[in-house]
């Protein structure tokens, strides 16, 4: 996929070949950095709403009208102190706001992908308007990353960034669950600073609610086009397929928000109460479309999960050190936050119906 980045925010976008030290940290391609996608664009044009056209229309009205159209501009209350904070929480921080610049980035690229290639109107005007908050967001958070001398070049990113392949059901899982689990997170950080709000070190923060409210709306899109062929979340292997990805997404946050104990430790948030009101969140909201839940208050739940934090941090340090110690040290790292992975996967997990009607509103 070539995407060309003039296409994507003209306004907003560096396309130089200039690389700084956040565009490499963009582009790196590990385990727990977002990934930019790609799918079978023609199977995702021959969607067909018609079995949920009067939810379909109605979210596709709310997305039309751009009700966050005006939101994404610094005002009076933006009030940033970059030289003042901590030299490890700036570290923390800049690196949380490129990984949520790249997965927002990585979202606008898709859509705007899926909107450019395709033919059946419902399809291309959801996309169009998802590629344009998505836009927003990233830009949004490039500005306060320029403010630090520190933007993430996004054209660059198209050119350099790898590409994974799913298929089209695999996008809706993950990006169903990215979206829905985004919103889990921005809204649990925005009402606790809204509680506490000497904890808001950075103002970005002031503009989490409406924000999050954009990546509930896609969330809501996602389970659309699921609920659009049933067959998508039933059946044997597609139960074990959504296991998985609700396994992964998970684990993924887990161990990405334990490497930034300053981060949180400003925001005055345990790490461990955060990710499981996020997952708890998630998993809620997450009843709309998926059969089955998993049992995070499971007693191999949070042990497994420390294990594969720790699997990931003894393989952070073995790559650091390198030669053949620190290969041999990386590989026992990854088998053992491997054996983790399967222990969590294989905890049994909740049976679910799913309502007749899939449309949510944000409650929290």
């Amino acid at each position: 996929m070539n995407a060309n980045p003039k296409d994507l925010y003209p306004d907003d976008i560096d396309t130089s070949t200039k690389v700084t030290d956040t565009t490499a940290m963009a582009t790196e391609t590990t385990l727990l950095n977002p990934r930019f996608y790609t799918t079978d664009f023609d199977e995702m044009d021959r969607i067909d709403v018609s079995s949920v056209r009067p939810e379909w229309d109605k979210l596709i009205a709310q997305m039309k009208s751009d009700p966050n159209k005006g939101h994404f501009k610094k005002n009076a209350e933006w009030d940033a102190d970059w030289a003042g904070m901590d030299p490890k929480l700036r570290v923390e921080f800049i690196d949380f706001l490129v990984s949520s610049c790249t997965a927002e980035f990585s979202g606008c690229v898709l859509y705007k992908e899926l909107k450019r290639r395709g033919n059946n109107p419902d399809i291309c005007e959801l996309f169009n308007y998802m590629a344009r908050d998505e836009a927003r967001h990233a830009g949004f958070i490039n500005d306060a990353l320029r403010e630090a001398g520190v933007a993430v070049n996004l054209g660059f990113l198209t050119k350099a960034k790898k590409y994974t392949y799913f298929r089209p059901k695999f996008i809706y899982y993950a990006t169903y669950l990215s979206e829905k689990i985004g919103y889990a997170r921005y809204i649990t950080i925005f009402r606790h600073l809204e509680a506490h709000p000497e904890q808001r070190f950075h103002p970005i923060f002031k503009w989490f609610r409406e924000w999050c409210n954009d990546e509930f709306s896609h969330g809501e899109a996602f389970a659309l086009l699921m609920r659009t062929d049933p067959k998508l979340t039933s059946g044997f292997a597609n139960r074990l397929w959504i296991r998985f990805f609700l396994t992964a997404v998970y684990s993924t946050m887990y161990v990405r928000d334990h490497a930034r104990p300053e981060f949180h430790k400003a925001l005055g948030v345990d790490i461990e109460w955060y990710d499981q009101e996020v997952f708890r969140k998630t998993s809620t909201i997450a009843r709309q479309v998926f059969p089955l839940e998993i049992d995070i208050d499971h007693p191999r739940w949070l042990p497994n999960l420390r294990r594969m934090r720790d699997a990931f941090g003894q393989m952070d340090a073995a790559k650091r050190k390198g030669g053949v110690g620190g290969w041999l040290t990386h590989k026992l790292g990854a088998s053992k936050a491997a054996m983790a992975f399967v222990l969590l996967y294989t905890i049994p997990t909740i049976k679910r119906t799913p309502p007749k009607d899939v449309r949510l509103e944000p409650v929290y």
